[in-house]
This record gives structure tokens, sequence and C-alpha cells, in this order.
């Protein structure tokens, strides 16, 4: 007898083979390294946001050859590119003077100076006067003219212990390079260590982490910024181990090749750099017995020192996660910075990769099987894609570089396939209603009732809202100039691009009517500051039929104008009609007040009108100017209106408003001569000031017995 399982049991299947699928899935993809570059992208976005000093940032003092260094030399000097290597005699002495740990100098010295032999043996001089200071050599497998340790130089004293069976276990190929520049004898030979320069970027071109070391001919020279570490400390005793490199009482964690992960301290300029002209100045005017242009006497006292090049056309600039502009010397004093810190990254170990795998599409499964309506997908599918963005966040603040990429991608795959599933399995009812009634109701309202099919019953309720009315104004006369192809196609323009306006500002279309446009906001779904929106949808709706005037003139030989009414109120929206026919629609005097607030644009020769209800919704978003306090037809109370704009149209039309609104209040008053008076200064700039007149003129032909300010529209 076959064994029954009950619900519970079939999701928990279900969720099992959804997990297996999505795992493999991910797994299979990241060991194919398809999504290494992706991967590279996630990790450049931690480390931007992430980046910031460390420990040891305030350690680390960089002199930057920068374009102002640049023309500074040429300006006062004459000093043409490449400099003479007496103004590096001249940083090294400074840096010797102000008491600096240890000076490395980004440069390979590969030629001899142009300006003879004594230019080289002064810098040699003072560099082996300093004694603490690392040189650049340039170690390659194509370029480099040396091929074997120059005889004039002693072999490096820096040894690291178990390199050969380090070398053997782990088959690092990059670390043994046959070619190397060296710089001229008189800086090899003075300097306290020799240092390669050369690093490969990543796959993508950015520069994410560096080879810690390289050997050359056997000799083994550290990458700079251990360098400057290594001239400061020679007695430093360094041991190589698989996953680990240690310098003195110093760990570093490094991968098979011997690549360490840096953590950026943040973009270019992080760590406190001083331009080479400044120190130059400050050692000229300490020569000559006056203060140094660097004020501060311990800038550099028991700092390392690196000196770099930043200038554009010095070509030393390079890409990293923190900056697409970043100069090479930054890279080296972000090493530095790391190694004394103590805080360089390492990848999460493949195992906890795979365990936090298998937990997050596990998770996932269970989640999206178990709560599988449409609001609790959503929430779902927030909360199982931000874990593993946050989880990686968590790790790399404690040092961890985890591959975000796989998580989310078996999170993706496992969700997805739920989804599906889900549809699939619960989706038959949703599927039903969308094809019984997509062609009487609109999009929103069938999702609704996806979710709530009660609602297909007749019946409304009764909820503020903010309605919307607009009208060609003369679209009878004009229509009747078209053909009816050439007017349809007409339409078809102008009600998309409106509509496509409206549903823009979260508005719900109710219906058309020839040319006419009727809409709310705040139903079905609650739309808060409605009569916001629903008024800068008016405004956004003037502006855009401005926009295309111009053509349906072409099209038409009529320049085409809307009028729009705004009121907000109380009225009745839902689910009305037939019980075979129905659709989502709204009633009530609410309703009709808009409508008529539509039409009253004729009285005063304006295109925007909004009632009092609305004006109190809006707060200080939008200007306006009281129009008139009128009666329509079938209302006996009074509405006051108002015509709506944007503060830069206030703002150009301030004057003239101004005036207006003195009109009308002299109106109010009944002092209609007084007013005229007023009106006519502005009637050619303003159409509601025209109207004003006409009024009245008519007031005054037939006093009213009872004057109380109100227009009284007799029209609809």
């Amino acid at each position: 007898m076959p064994v029954r399982l009950s619900p519970g049991k079939k999701k928990f299947i279900q969720s099992l083979f959804l997990c297996l699928g999505g795992t493999a899935l991910a797994l299979i993809l990241w060991t194919m390294g398809w999504f290494d570059s992706w991967e590279a992208k996630t990790w450049d976005w931690r480390v931007s946001m992430l980046a910031k000093p460390g420990q040891a940032t305030d350690e680390i003092r960089l002199i930057l050859l920068d374009q102002n260094s640049l023309d500074w030399a040429k300006n006062t000097h004459g000093l043409s590119w490449p400099w003479p290597r007496e103004t590096y005699s001249a940083i090294t002495n400074y840096c010797h003077r102000s008491g600096a740990k240890a000076l490395a100098f980004d440069v390979i010295f590969s030629e001899p100076s142009k300006y003879g032999v004594e230019d080289d043996a002064s810098f040699g001089a003072a560099i082996s006067e300093f004694g603490r200071f690392a040189a650049s050599v340039h170690l390659g497998r194509t370029t480099g003219s040396e091929t074997s340790w120059p005889p004039h130089l002693a072999s490096p004293k820096f040894k690291i212990i178990g390199l050969e069976s380090w070398l053997v276990r782990t088959e690092a190929r990059g670390i043994t390079l046959p070619r190397a520049s060296m710089p001229i004898p008189e800086v090899s030979r003075n300097a306290a260590v020799l240092c390669n320069v050369h690093a490969r970027p990543d796959p993508d071109g950015i520069f994410r982490r560096v080879r810690l070391f390289g050997t050359f001919d056997g000799q083994v020279l550290p990458y700079l910024g251990l360098g400057a570490y290594l001239a400061a400390n020679p007695d430093a005793p360094m041991r190589i181990e698989p996953g680990r490199l240690t310098i003195g009482q110093r760990s570093i964690p490094i991968d098979n090749q011997g690549d360490v992960i840096l953590r950026f301290r943040g973009p270019s300029g992080t760590h406190k750099a001083y331009s080479a002209a400044a120190v130059l100045q400050s050692e000229i005017r300490v020569l000559a017995g006056l203060e140094p242009v660097i004020r501060d006497k311990a800038a550099f006292k028991d700092k390392y020192i690196l000196f770099g090049f930043s200038a554009p056309g010095l070509y030393d600039l390079r890409p990293t996660p923190v900056s697409g502009v970043y100069p090479g010397v930054e890279i080296h004093v972000t090493l530095l910075d790391n190694f004394l810190s103590g805080d360089f990254m390492r990848h999460v170990p493949p195992w906890l990769t795979i365990g936090l795998v298998i937990i997050s599409a596990l998770t996932c499964s269970l989640l999206a099987t178990y709560f599988s309506l449409p609001f609790q997908s959503i929430i779902i599918g927030l909360v199982v894609f931000s874990l593993p963005v946050l989880l990686s966040i968590g790790l790399y603040i404690k040092g961890f570089w985890l591959s975000l990429v796989i998580l989310e991608l078996a999170v993706f795959t496992t969700y997805a396939s739920a989804l599906m599933a889900n549809y699939a399995i619960e989706g038959q009812q949703r599927r039903f209603i969308k094809s019984a009634f997509r062609q009487y109701l609109s999009p929103m309202v069938i999702e609704q009732l996806i979710q709530n099919p009660q609602k297909l019953e007749l019946g409304g309720e009764r909820k503020v809202l903010s309605i919307f009315f607009s009208d060609i104004a003369d679209f009878t006369t004009m229509s009747e100039d078209m053909t009816a192809e050439n007017l349809t196609m007409l339409l078809n323009d102008y009600l998309s691009a409106m509509t496509d306006i409206i549903h823009a500002h979260g508005g719900t279309l109710d219906k058309y009517e020839g040319d006419a446009i009727i809409a709310f906001w705040n139903a079905p779904l609650d739309v808060p500051e409605h009569a916001v929106k629903a008024v800068r949808a008016s405004l956004f709706c003037q502006s855009k039929l401005a926009e295309i005037r111009p053509i349906y003139r072409e099209r038409t030989g009529w320049d085409m104008f809307m009028r729009i009414g705004v009121n907000t109120g109380v009225a009745v929206v839902g689910n009305m009609g037939s019980h075979t026919r129905f659709d989502y629609t709204m009633f009530g005097d609410a309703v009709n007040l808009a409508s008529r607030l539509e039409g009253i644009n004729k009285e005063f020769g304006t295109y925007t009108v909004i009632s009092q209800s609305t004006r109190d919704l809006l707060g200080e978003e939008f200007m306006v100017r009281e129009l008139a306090r009128v009666v329509v037809i079938g209302r006996r109370e009074s509405v006051t209106i108002y015509e709506p704009m944007l503060h830069e149209a206030y703002e150009w039309r301030k004057e003239v408003l101004a005036a207006f609104a003195h009109g009308l209040d002299l109106f109010y008053q009944g002092r209609f001569e007084e007013a005229i008076e007023v009106f006519s200064a502005i009637e050619h700039r303003d159409p509601p000031a025209a109207a004003y007149i006409k009024k009245c003129e008519a007031l005054m032909a037939s006093p009213p017995e009872d004057w109380q300010g109100l227009w009284v529209v007799i029209t609809k």
C-alpha cells in the first residue's frame, strides 16, 4: 500500500530537492570560474564602502612627485624632466635630517644621470649616509638587461627560512623570475635592501593583491612595501610555510603563489602626503638657515617614508578597487600599512564557503516553499538576497573575503525554482482569475483580486480620493476638420502621453470619455500625499502638452490646450456594474465637483483649477493663487478655487499675481470700480484679470442686493 505523505512532508521534500539543485548549480559554476569577474566587482564594492585607516596608517608618509612639483622645478629652477639626481639627494637628506625611520623610492634608477657622474655619486653618498634606504628593482620574464646577479653587488642578507621546501610544495610559478632591471651601482651598492616593484593586476586589470617577494638568480627581493620595513629592521628573521609568511613577530596570510590580498585604506590621499616640491624647498631653506616650508618639524620623525610619482605624465597610475587612478607607490604604502597593522585580508576557506552555500540554499528553499503568498515571497526575497550581502560585509570587517556571487547564485537559483514550483502547484486559481477577467479589469485590480478573490462581489467603500478630470479645449470644433483616421491617431497619442504621466505619479485611470480623462488617487491602494501627486501629475501633463503642442499644430492646424480640474474628497470607489460585467470606478459629490472644476477653467481663461480641500493638503509643495469663491450647479455651498503652479512659474509672474490678489480683495469687498482699475493694468498678461473686468462690469450694471463675494457659475 503506497504511503501517503502529509502536505508538510511533501513541502519539506520539495525544499530538499530545491536546495540540492541550487547548491549543485552554484558550486559547478563556481569551480569553473564563470563568475570570477563578477565576484571581483562585488569585492571592489565592499572595499570602496568599508575602506578606512588602520592602526599604522599614521606611521607612514608619502612624498609625491606631482604635477605641481614638475611645474615648480621648471618655472623656478629651469629643470626639465628627468630631474638631476641632486634633487633626490636633497629629498633623502631631508628625510634623514627629519629622523625618518626608513625611506623607500618607487623609482628604478637604471640609467646614469645625464648630468654626469658626480650627480650619481652625490645621490649614492646621500643613500649611504642615510643607511635605511630601500631601492627598486624590476623583475620580469621578458624585460630586463640582467640575467644574473651583478658581480659588483653583494648578495642580499635577507633570507627566507623554508623557501625551497615551500616552492616545491606549492609549485609557485611566479616567484622565480629570470630577468631584472637593476639600479645604477651608486644606488644598488648603498641601499640597505633591493626590492622588487613589478606587480601584476588581476585578470580584469585591477590591482587587488601583491606578491610579497620575488627571487632572481637565487636572491630574495621583497616587495617595496616590505622592503621599507626591512630597511629599518634588517635583523628581522623571515620564515615561510604553506599559507603564511612570518617576518619577526608579524605574520602575513599568503596563497600558494605568495600573493596577499590588500586591505585598502581609502582613496588616493588617505595616507598623509607631501609634494616633492615642498620637501625640496624645505631642504633648501633649512640649509639657508630659514624656516622650512613643511612647518611640522616632526612630520617625518620615526615615520616610514615612500617616494613615488603621481603626475599623470610619469605613467605610474594604477586602477584599484578604491580608485581608477591610484599612484603605484600607494599600493606599496598599502602593503606596508597592512603589515604594520596586522590586518591583511584572506579568503574564506573553501569548506566553509560550501557549507554557507548549502545553508543559504536550504534556508531559502524552506522559506519560499512554506510561505508562498505574494507579499510573503517579496519579504522572503528581500531577506534571502540581503543576508549574503550582510554576511560578506561582516566577514570583510573581520578580514575575510567571502565569495558573495556563489551565495547569491545559490539563493537565486533556489528561490527561482521555488517560485516556479509554487506557481505550478498553487497558481491554478490565480491563472483562472487572470484569464477570466483580464478583458474587463485593469491589471492593478486583477492583482488585488488574486490576493483577495472575495472582492469579485459587487460593492465599494467610502474613501478620500484626489480626483482628476481633464478635457481638450474646443475639441469638437477641431475634430470637424480631421479625418476619422487622423483623429483616432491624434487621440491615441495624446491619451497615451497623459496616461503615462498619471500612472507614473501613482494615479488610477478610471475611464476615457472621448477626449476626456478621468482618474483618481488613493485607491485601490493607499497613496501617501495623494493630493500632491495629483496636482504634480496635472502640472506635468500641462508641461508635456506644451512640449508636443507644435507637433500637434502641424497635424491639425490648431493649438491644443487642456483644461484640468482636481478635487479631494470622500467618494464611493469599488467594483460597480452588473453581476456579469463591472469595472473599478467611483461616484459621489466629490467626483461631480472635480468635473465642474474642469469646466470652470472656461470662466477664468485658466487651464488647471483645484479646490480648497486639495489646496489644504499641498503644504508648501506648490505655489497657488486664489481665483474665486464659486458656487457651481448642483451645490449650495460655495468653494474656493485656486490655480496651482510650480515655484519657478510663480516667481516669474509674481508681480502680476500680486496685482491680481489685490484686485480680488477689492472684488470680495464689492469695490468693483476700484477692482476694474487694478485688473485693467494686467488684463493683457493675465486672462483671469480680463474675466474679472467683465464680471465687475456686469455686477455694476446690476448691483447685487446682498453681496458675499461669490462668483456663481451657471454653466457646466
